[in-house]
């Protein structure tokens, strides 16, 4: 039994470790071509709508379309939608005085993101207005003035997703929003950069992405619906073969939850969905690993940001410290050498996970420091907790996974104004 535990042990490690090497990559990619030259201008201005699904966002909804009617770009070719979903302050006033369409929704049943982007859309194309592809973003955004400029150079190169740079609110309020940063800006400089660059697909997160007129038509509107919506319409074009593009100089400003209450609840929304869409496409994107006409890669890589790989490492840990618990009813040399095994597994693991988080973090902060916006000090005092962030992910999955989750909305604040820099500068 002993000699069987240190064998699963061994595999388990090789297994992730291959199955996740191509992360590595990215990383040494994302790192050694930080320097991403600007691309040429577009060869079309294309027209877009900026779509917004606000409930309860009166702190923050002028802020983001007041950074919307300030775009490099021209203001015809720009319109302003917000949708009011269940609010019940005056975020529809707000957004109307700030130059925004407004629509207004009332629908107790169907909560969610995606039911909002799915009314607004129908609602728009009611009006009879058409537009090459329209923006999502979230109403707590800030978008950098070259914003829609960028996306279009990329959506002109004929990508049909184009997704965005995803900086940070309130990077230095403490070590949850802090958490939050340095994963999404993992996640442009390491992860997106890198796709980019070595021809596979990007992976939309959340907020700041285009998307055509086409693929709208295509899905009949916004059929994404599950908790993570976002991450269901990234599998669902990877899926189809569809490549989404990433605009390295498009930002956009996202403020991150501020107390752990709010950071488990959202996560917790967040876990429960990736398992719901693990569970609706890892046959179609499985499929797709071995299509022809490429595209396979990029169906492999997102098989691996669905795969439920936490809570397989948990269910590890767990079962090495079952043995732990089971060796102390042992004789005493039985005993010691289970000690040996499942201790020395448990605690490579932690150090592991702790160090290798750490890196993580600390690679990050180092690639984009110009591009956050806080004093040396408060880049870098919150590294040692981004490991333990990260580790809280293990309770949050293991009760995702057994418990009822809903879509609840986070409270937003105003944070302080950005600067208006540039990738690189």
């Amino acid at each position: 039994m002993l000699s069987l535990m240190e064998t699963i042990n061994r595999w388990i490690v090789l297994l992730m470790t291959i199955l996740y090497f191509h992360q590595v990559v990215y990383t040494v990619v994302g790192i050694f071509a930080y320097r991403a030259k600007p691309l040429p201008p577009a060869p079309r201005l294309h027209r877009f709508a900026a779509l917004v699904a606000a409930r309860n966002e009166s702190s923050v909804i002028a802020e983001l379309l007041e950074s919307l009617r300030r775009q490099r770009y021209p203001r015809e070719l720009l319109d302003l939608y917000v949708l009011a979903d269940n609010c019940t302050d005056d975020t529809a006033e707000r957004a109307r005085k700030a130059g925004a369409r407004v629509f207004c929704r009332s629908d107790s049943r169907r909560i969610g993101k995606g039911w909002a982007l799915d009314e607004l859309l129908r609602r728009i194309r009611e009006t009879g207005e058409r537009y090459d592809g329209y923006f999502v973003f979230d109403a707590d955004n800030i978008v950098h003035p070259d914003f829609v400029k960028e996306m279009n150079k990329v959506f002109s190169k004929g990508f049909e997703v184009v997704t965005s740079y995803r900086n940070s609110k309130n990077f230095g309020q403490n070590w949850i929003t802090a958490g939050y940063a340095i994963w999404f800006l993992r996640e442009a400089r390491c992860l997106n950069f890198p796709r980019m660059l070595l021809g596979t697909s990007a992976a939309v997160s959340g907020t700041g992405f285009l998307m055509s007129e086409k693929i709208v038509r295509e899905n009949g509107g916004w059929p994404f619906h599950l908790l993570t919506e976002d991450i269901q319409f990234s599998a669902d074009c990877i899926a189809r073969g569809i490549r989404i593009g990433y605009a390295d100089h498009a930002m956009v400003y996202d403020e991150q939850p501020v107390t752990f209450r709010q950071a488990w609840r959202q996560r917790l929304r967040w876990s429960k969905g990736f398992f719901q869409v693990d569970a609706a496409y890892i046959w179609p994107l499985t499929k797709g690993i071995f299509r022809n006409g490429g595209g396979g890669f990029a169906c492999y890589d997102m098989l691996t940001v669905i795969a439920p790989g936490i809570l397989f490492s948990v269910l590890v840990v767990l079962l090495n410290g079952m043995m732990l618990a089971a060796c102390l009813t042992q004789p005493r040399e039985e005993m010691l050498r289970v000690l040996t095994v499942s201790g020395r597994y448990l605690l490579f693991a932690a150090v592991n996970f702790y160090v290798g988080m750490f890196l993580v973090g600390l690679i990050t902060v180092l690639t984009e420091w110009k591009l956050i916006e806080e004093p040396a000090g408060r880049k870098l005092c919150f590294l040692p907790l981004f490991p333990i962030y990260m580790a809280t992910y293990a309770p949050i999955a293991l009760t995702a996974l057994v418990s009822h989750v809903e879509w609840k909305p986070i409270e937003h604040g105003a944070a302080p104004r950005k600067k208006e820099r540039r990738r690189g500068g």
